[in-house]
């Protein structure tokens, strides 16, 4: 008889972005005529940039000629891809090879994928607040016990707690763990780790013979040159950290996808040897993937050219203007803030008393904004909301003007 994977059952009641579509929807059913203003998902609105047009048209161009038509490539992806990935980081001062790289469909579905080549009785730490990926695809796998509704987390699961107090950026945990999750800049916070906060997760997995799972996806909005844009700055990363990235943030490519996972060979863990866990994951990709898109492998080119650096520099700046205009109209209505200056996410502190649903209630009925409970991201997160720089020029200001003028605190 064949049988569900329980673990499923496990997952608190909805998912955070499908409950706000749900909430959303019925607003918007009671109030038809009332104009939304959605700075909740961090979903990209501005058009792809003209090199990057260029590229995917190249894309589809050479699959027209027979001469330049490509079937399946290699799982890895293109090894011109790879190789400006490799200099793009060395232009940072990160020395890759190309064989680090492994070239995929997004940092989404990485960021769930790469636990599956570690054990399944490993030990994880998390962020609190987290982006709920990381939580959840290892609860389907059953790394964890039963959800409490009651503490708003997951039984065996090791929560580091993000607060006020710490900045936002936990202390190593208190005891052995296997693989620690990190993402800086940090979804939904914006807090961003030091060098010497980087150290300290790195020196601790050296000694316990964790793996980091590093979250990238926001370094380039990093602008303090000061601040870490990747883990592999930091000394003795390499043989205890793999990192995560995309494009969906940096060039816009949240509708096309295309992200890359970089495992070092000094990687290893209990009982391996360099270039050991490279090649698990190289197996796992070749076994479940067939590599991300010719086409838009094409349009990724484009965006490590010099034109394309410079244009996808310039969306950058244009989001981050957009959480200036947010910033000042948070400050404005008197509300505490964080994030928002090398991150697209502002951190809200919501009244006091009320909660992060609530609040969400709260401003979509009296201003027509739509924004994220902080309590979706783990119970870190509850007295808290998330509001994202990710929109059109206008509505950010439009969305500012409406809480200025409507929003009662």
């Amino acid at each position: 008889m064949a049988e569900i994977n329980k673990n499923y059952k496990k997952l608190a009641a909805g998912y955070l972005f499908p409950e706000i579509a749900r909430r959303t929807r019925e607003f918007k059913e009671k109030h038809p005529d009332k104009i939304l203003k959605k700075l909740g998902i961090g979903n990209t609105t501005e058009v792809l940039t003209p090199k990057v047009i260029e590229g995917l048209k190249q894309g589809v161009k050479n699959l027209a000629n027979i001469n330049t038509y490509s079937g399946y490539g290699d799982e890895q992806g293109k090894t011109e891809l790879r190789l400006a990935l490799s200099d793009y980081y060395k232009s940072k001062g990160i020395e890759l090879t190309p064989g680090d790289f492994f070239i995929s469909d997004g940092a989404k579905p990485d960021s769930s994928n790469i636990q599956s080549i570690f054990s399944s009785d490993s030990v994880i730490a998390i962020q609190d607040p987290a982006y709920p990926v990381y939580v959840d695809s290892n609860v389907i796998a059953g790394r964890t016990g039963e959800y409490s509704s009651e503490k708003a987390e997951y039984e065996g699961l090791i929560y580091m707690p993000c607060t006020e107090e710490n900045n936002f950026f936990p202390s190593v945990p208190d005891k052995k763990v296997d693989l620690i999750y990190l993402c800086s800049p940090n979804n939904p916070t914006g807090a961003v780790a030091t060098h010497n906060q980087l150290k300290s997760f790195v020196d601790y997995a050296r000694k316990n013979k964790a793996v980091i799972i590093f979250d990238a996806a926001y370094s380039e909005y990093i602008s303090d040159p000061g601040l870490p844009r990747s883990i592999f700055e930091i000394e003795g990363s390499k043989e205890c950290a793999l990192e995560i990235n995309s494009l969906s943030k940096f060039a816009g490519f949240t509708g096309v996808r295309l992200g890359w996972t970089v495992v070092p060979e000094a990687l290893v863990v209990e009982g391996t040897i360099p270039g050991e866990i490279r090649s698990l994951w190289n197996r796992r990709q070749c076994t479940f993937f067939n590599g991300a898109s010719n086409i838009v492998q094409e349009g990724a080119l484009a965006v490590f050219s010099e034109e394309g650096l410079k244009e996808s520099k310039t969306l950058v700046k244009y989001y981050m203007e957009n959480a200036k205009i947010i910033m000042r109209g948070v400050e404005a209505v008197g509300l505490t803030y964080y994030g928002g200056i090398n991150a697209p996410y502002i951190w809200l502190k919501t009244p006091e008393g009320v909660s992060s649903w609530d609040f969400f209630d709260k401003l979509l009925s009296e201003t027509g904004v739509i924004g994220t409970p902080g309590s979706g991201f783990g119970p870190g997160g509850e007295g808290f909301f998330r509001l994202s720089a990710f929109g059109h020029r206008e509505d950010i200001e439009s969305a500012m003007e409406s809480i200025k003028k409507n929003l009662k605190i």
